[in-house]
């Protein structure tokens, strides 16, 4: 399939005609209304820094239904020790830090201060959300991502102690529950999130699960008093 180049019109071709890695199209820009259209078509920007950006919709797709969020007994005695507390939109930009910055496999990280500030324009909009893990007051764990009707696009993750970030993902899926969501996008699976549940599923099935929750009304905002973050996940 041929990767399409994007000029300055606020267009996307097809997700189906994404080539067999996932890669659609490349070019264009990060400006909300660009980003927006994207997520409603079942498309996501990864790119790495200076390069230009690429707009990915891979198949299969990686998605956590949030009904079956896997708990590890380990997990649950973590858990229940309640070292840890969950935030959610109280630190948009730190988070985003912590996910620039957070140890990786692979050399170098792909949230540039080009992703970030696209973010912050969304987090301001309303449609971009993070979530904190807080330790004594620190904080050492997060995730951050867009939320479109009734979906939840997971963008990164972050831990500087030991299943930080696993303990924001129980916590925040069963709020998302207590909404009435029912998935969450993960685009890509890796191991971490297969461990928690993730299965992949066909594109064609992604994308009518999308377009039944963008039927429903987006909750813009700030989630900081809104979404009930409970004692008990």
């Amino acid at each position: 399939m041929p990767i399409y180049l994007l000029n300055n019109d606020l267009v996307f071709p097809s997700p189906t005609k994404a080539n067999d890695d996932g890669l659609l199209a490349i070019g264009g820009d990060l400006a909300p209304e660009r980003l927006l259209m994207a997520y409603e078509m079942g498309i996501f920007p990864w790119f790495n820094p200076d390069d230009p950006v690429l707009w990915w919709s891979p198949d299969p797709r990686c998605v956590l239904f949030l009904d079956q969020l896997r708990v590890s007994k380990s997990m649950r005695n973590v858990l229940n020790q309640k070292q840890y507390t969950v935030s959610v939109d109280q630190q948009f930009s730190k988070v985003l830090d912590g996910c620039s910055t957070a140890p990786r496999k692979e050399n170098g990280t792909w949230i540039s201060d080009e992703i970030k500030q696209a973010y912050l324009e969304l987090h301001a909009l309303g449609m971009a959300h993070s979530v904190e893990v807080w330790k004594e007051n620190e904080l050492v764990g997060g995730l951050y991502g867009v939320s479109l009707g009734n979906a939840f696009f997971g963008e990164s993750m972050f831990s500087m102690e030991s299943n930080a970030s696993k303990i924001g993902l129980v916590y925040f899926a069963r709020a998302l529950q207590s909404w009435g969501m029912e998935w969450m996008d993960c685009q890509i699976m890796n191991p971490h999130l297969k461990s928690l549940g993730a299965v992949e599923i066909p594109r064609r099935e992604f994308l009518n699960n999308l377009e039944a929750a963008l039927k429903l009304k987006t909750k813009k905002g700030s989630w900081t008093t809104i979404l009930p973050i409970n004692s008990e996940p």
